[in-house]
């Protein structure tokens, strides 16, 4: 969520260098009313000081985008109710700490630089707020819409160049568990590891393996999962390139008893793990951005809009 682009410095230099005091506030009159909810032009001054803090537009450029940025808000949150989607304070309280993290300072201090400026901490917490109700109600709206496939990864990174030939694997690894009791005694401890053995020996197919493990007592198969190489722990990673598809890791005694993985299916994808999820992640962000812009359009579209 793009909540302190610029913050970071220009708050910081309002933590030390501003100490004027908080203007007076000035008379309030009624700027927009969208459906009906009132924004009143002690609203708009405020996010306009905040724009101008966090950006370099002038005093009447800050005050028109401040007026539409609020509108769109209103339109965001009552969108958010409607859908009976809720921000806790809590959550509020977080992101406001996140971006105070970020520009290296407290939440108070980060309040009090804020105050110097002109500004009312509320108008940051209030534009987190429908960040946050609105990031909900597009993901809701649009989770089954924003698809990213391998193929889209991959055209966008030779797009990028430099790491098309790049290799990374994936394994599609299942989890077997004979279960041993906590103060079994050896013998059965060296029972079950024969049973395990016995079962390894057998085993050519997580499919197979899985239907034998149904007619076993106290066998526990975990359903198959794909996992990269590079997020496996150390020690299954190096486990697992020993061993080719349809055969199984060397068992160990855990606290659960004897658990070993089957590899169901290895293969070769194009780039690197690093690049791939990042790449992943901007495309999902590029198409959600887009989606956000849809949504709002039709909001504004159905809304009632008063400027006065």
């Amino acid at each position: 969520m793009k909540l302190c682009h610029g913050l970071r410095a220009a708050l910081l230099l309002a933590a030390i260098a501003l100490t004027g005091a908080t203007p007076a506030v000035s008379a309030t009159s009624i700027e927009v009313i969208v459906n009906d909810k009132a924004i009143t032009s002690y609203d708009v001054d405020q996010r306009a000081k905040l724009l101008r803090l966090t950006t370099r537009r002038s005093a009447a450029a800050a005050q028109k985008a401040a007026l539409e940025e609020l509108v769109d808000e209103t339109l965001k949150l009552q969108e958010a109710e409607r859908l009976r989607i809720s921000v806790s304070k809590g959550q509020v309280d977080e992101a406001f700490g996140n971006i105070a993290q970020n520009v290296k300072l407290t939440p108070s201090r980060l309040e009090a630089a804020l105050k110097q400026s002109g500004v009312n901490p509320g108008t940051l917490r209030d534009r987190l707020k429908a960040e946050l109700a609105w990031s909900q109600a597009v993901r809701n709206r649009f989770r089954a819409t924003v698809k990213i496939t391998d193929s889209d990864v991959i055209a966008a990174l030779r797009k990028d160049g430099g790491t098309e030939n790049a290799k990374s694997v994936e394994y599609t690894l299942q989890s077997y568990v004979f279960v041993v009791p906590s103060k079994a005694s050896n013998d059965f401890k060296a029972k079950r590891k024969r049973e395990v053995d016995q079962f390894r020996a057998q085993f050519t197919s997580c499919e197979e393996g899985e239907k034998t493990a149904k007619g076993l007592n106290e066998v526990v198969a975990q359903p198959a999962r794909r996992r990269l190489e590079a997020e496996l722990p150390g020690n299954l990673k190096d486990a697992v390139q020993k061993v080719s598809v349809g055969r199984t890791t060397e068992p160990t005694l855990g606290a659960k008893g004897f658990e070993f993985f089957a590899v169901c299916d290895k293969r070769e994808i194009d780039g690197d793990v690093d690049a791939r999820v990042a790449k992943e992640a901007e495309l999902r962000n590029k198409e959600g951005e887009a989606l956000s812009r849809q949504y709002l359009r039709e909001l504004r579209q159905r809304a009632l809009i008063d400027y006065r």
